[in-house]
């Protein structure tokens, strides 16, 4: 693009309700459109792409200069959007203790899940981060949104857009949601659960509220830690 279109996100506040659905809507043009966007997440920032679409999720790739054989989670927007996408073998108490918030569930897929997108995966990461934005926008699109990590593949997570620069010309829009926190833990990324076998968990990823995420598995919903 000639120039990096920087959309900033307001605090929030009811004044604030009509800027937010302008950047929504801004945002799912350039989805809709096949472009890659980078986000903010509750975690860490990330690039989006809608999960459908190969062109789109190929140029994610692209930008990231990921191998393709790395496997990117899906962003929903509801619980039910979970269960369209995902094969859940767990209650929706159990869901609901979980998200919105920083934690990808690994589900098996359902077949009406782009192909393309990790073909040599039969499972899917899905995740609804605790971000009015990206859960908006994801509801406006109505489909899931491919996201991974707004940085080169192997490099550092990033906490402020300033982070991930070097792609800046790569993406269509830049969400900027400022600085999503000032602890470097955060860059761990969101917890990442396997929960696609009955009765049982393992984690894949030891993210952000690792601990909170096992008293609930463990304490509340009593499954049984399978995690190596």
């Amino acid at each position: 693009m000639a120039s990096t279109n920087i959309l900033k996100l307001p605090s929030s506040g009811a004044e604030d309700k009509e800027l937010l659905s302008e950047i929504v809507l801004k945002s799912k043009e350039s989805l809709m459109q096949g472009n890659v966007i980078a986000v903010p997440t509750d975690t860490i920032y990330g690039v989006a792409a809608l999960a459908q679409s190969t062109q789109a999720v190929d140029k994610m790739y692209d930008i990231k200069q990921r191998h393709k054989e790395k496997a990117v989670s899906i962003c929903v927007g509801t619980i039910d959007d979970v269960k369209k996408w995902g094969k859940v073998s767990v209650n929706d108490d159990l869901l609901n203790d979980l998200l919105p918030g920083p934690v990808t569930l690994i589900f098996k897929r359902v077949d009406d899940l782009n192909p393309e997108l990790n073909p040599t995966h039969d499972s899917i990461g899905i995740r609804i981060p605790l971000c009015p934005f990206i859960q908006n926008l994801a509801k406006a699109c109505q489909q899931p949104l491919a996201l991974t990590s707004a940085n080169i593949s192997s490099a550092r997570s990033t906490l402020k857009i300033k982070e991930f620069e070097e792609i800046w010309p790569k993406l269509d829009i830049i969400v900027d949601g400022g600085t999503l926190s000032n602890s470097e833990q955060s860059r761990s990324g969101s917890t990442i659960v396997d929960l696609s076998s009955p009765g049982q968990f393992s984690i894949v990823r030891d993210g952000c509220s690792y601990d909170r995420v096992i008293s609930i598995l463990e304490g509340k919903h009593k499954l049984r830690n399978c995690s190596g």
